[in-house]
């Protein structure tokens, strides 16, 4: 390739809704070197109950929107979505195409190949769908697919170790191919505990756990439920603090309110950085996890975390401490939650060791320079 013009970069990602991947990709955007890298987005649209990062945070952020690319799987409009991504690539003729999440791995990389074979393909596992999404048959299928991709993608993206150990478990792609690249944020808007409060509307003599994040299947709301009934006994002056929202919002939000459970809802809010900063343990319950943005920006403000321990979790938090790791169900949770409650010594450190872990290893700068360096490399490869 000629190295006088900058590398064209397609991202693609299904849909950009409040999340991990969104963010990442966003981040891309902006941080790339114009001079080196001329990068382009397209994506699909949010489903109904989702917030849009590009709408809420992201705005600055150009974008070729694909009707047919969001979460719902449909026969008509994937292969709508397909062929109009065959075009555009086609139009663009990119040197890489750079895909995200699992849909758009799979449509992004064969209309690739189909339409503009000299293109390198990479892919970023922001996390996989081997656990907790479907039954045995199904994963198998996925599975197959996704090894399948494999072979005709130049390089592989893992966003975590864990989650590049399970790929590589289960022989999708060959570890030559791999490399992990940890999520990078820019540095965390944060505010005094007190001030935070007041602008939320929070009591000052209690104490906060918060979850951030969407309120799907997969995060298991539901244990968050479970917990608030255990702080309503055990802990009066405890309460959780739940940002965000998703297709579980309306059945946990009337569980609390008929229960009248110590749980304050926030929706969808782009002003993270407060609602950390009035909270004192972040929590997180998932059954799969990628490496979740929310638990580094809980480090990034000094929150102890408690999570089960899934996915690349265990990348942010280190087990006794930064946080507490668990076993995948409730019960493990609350009794970190207590262990946490009734060590105040305890919580400030983890606090504090989170905060430098997090200030070491996912610098945003670190994030941006590792994919150039990845980029260039695919290249040389391609001459």
């Amino acid at each position: 390739m000629n190295q006088a013009r900058p590398i064209k970069i397609i991202q693609v990602i299904a849909r950009m809704n409040v999340g991990g991947p969104a963010v990442i990709v966003a981040e891309l955007m902006r941080g790339l070197n114009p001079a080196k890298f001329q990068v382009v987005l397209m994506t699909g649209f949010c489903a109904g109950d989702e917030a849009d990062y590009l709408d809420e945070v992201a705005r600055d952020i150009p974008v070729t929107r694909i009707n047919g690319l969001g979460r719902s799987v449909s026969a008509i409009e994937d292969i709508k979505s397909f062929f109009t991504l065959v075009r555009l690539i086609r139009e663009y003729k990119p040197d890489i195409i750079h895909t995200h999440t699992a849909k758009a791995g799979v449509l992004g990389r064969v209309a690739g190949l189909i339409a503009y074979p000299s293109a390198m393909r990479v892919h970023t596992y922001h996390g996989h769908l081997l656990h907790g999404y479907f039954t045995a048959w199904k994963t198998q299928i996925v599975i197959v697919i996704e090894k399948l991709l494999a072979t005709f993608s130049a390089a592989l993206i893992a966003i975590g170790n864990q989650v590049q150990e399970d790929l590589l478990a289960v022989r999708i792609g060959k570890v030559k191919k791999y490399t992990v690249i940890f999520p990078g944020l820019d540095k965390l808007g944060s505010q005094s505990k007190s001030s935070a409060k007041d602008e939320l509307v929070l009591e000052h003599n209690k104490t906060y756990i918060v979850f951030v994040g969407r309120l799907t299947q997969i995060k298991r709301p539901d244990r968050l439920i479970e917990i608030a009934r255990h702080l309503k006994v055990k802990h009066p002056l405890v309460e959780l603090l739940i940002g965000g929202a998703g297709e579980k919002s309306a059945e946990i939000q009337e569980i609390a309110k008929k229960e009248s459970l110590p749980v304050v809802f926030l929706g969808w809010r782009n002003d993270i950085g407060r609602i950390l900063s009035a909270a004192d343990i972040a929590v997180l319950c998932s059954d799969n996890e990628g490496i979740p943005l929310t638990l580094i920006q809980a480090s990034q403000a000094g929150l102890p975390i408690v999570s089960t321990n899934v996915g690349s979790v265990r990348d942010i938090v280190v087990d006794g401490e930064t946080g507490i790791l668990t076993e995948v169900n409730s019960n493990g949770l609350i009794h970190a939650i207590d262990e946490l409650l009734s060590d105040p010594e305890k919580l400030a450190r983890f606090g504090r060791a989170g905060k430098e872990r997090a200030e070491a290893l996912f610098s945003l700068q670190g994030m941006i320079d590792a994919h150039e360096k990845l980029y260039s490399q695919v290249i040389k490869k391609k001459d």
